[in-house]
């Protein structure tokens, strides 16, 4: 049998193909589940919002509150407005604690992130605090402010270390930090 030009060039087209399906009768089906997996986690973090991408260490901002829908944005944990730290990320809901607030983000019924988030108060600033929405930066000049952190103490968690000033205090036990409160000026 003679092969012609037209002929070397369909056996070179069909050589990658077979290597291919060599390839995966080796390997088996798991290379192909893994990719079908790798596919179907980038779709669902791409409706993600980028607060619910947020990663543990990094801090939010509550822009309006609500129970049901609030409008919340990653900010560095270094701004006045970063009221809350990521302490967990999960993809399913989950109790996360007295400590922390939570935050879930769905799509058609389903979870696609539940973050647990910890207070990240500075001191010297006012937050509203509501008990539908947790809590939110407000100045301290504004109706909206409900309380002031007059002493933000890392390290540890002792409702006894805040001074004549605080009216109430904030304890978490993991980061352990203490939050003094008093009334905003």
């Amino acid at each position: 049998m003679r092969f012609n030009s037209a002929t070397a060039r369909a056996a070179l087209r069909l050589a990658p193909a077979i290597v291919a399906a060599v390839t995966l009768a080796t390997t088996g089906c798991s290379a192909v589940e893994k990719g079908v997996d790798k596919g179907v986690q980038v779709a669902k973090d791409h409706n993600k919002s980028d607060t619910a991408r947020a990663k543990v260490g990094d801090c939010i901002n509550v822009i309006n509150a609500s129970a049901v829908d609030s409008d919340t944005e990653p900010v560095t944990c270094a701004s006045d407005k970063a009221v809350y730290k990521v302490a967990q990320v999960h993809n399913d809901k989950v109790d996360c604690g007295a400590d922390f607030t939570s935050y879930e983000e769905t799509l058609n019924g389903g979870t696609l992130a539940y973050l647990c988030l910890a207070p990240n108060f500075k001191a010297g600033l006012c937050y509203a605090d509501s008990p539908l929405s947790g809590y939110k930066y407000a100045d301290c000049t504004s109706s909206e402010a409900s309380f002031r952190v007059a002493q933000r103490i890392d390290g540890q968690s002792d409702d006894t270390l805040c001074g004549p000033e605080s009216d109430s205090v904030i304890t978490l036990s993991d980061p352990q930090t203490t939050f003094c409160l008093a009334q905003p000026k």
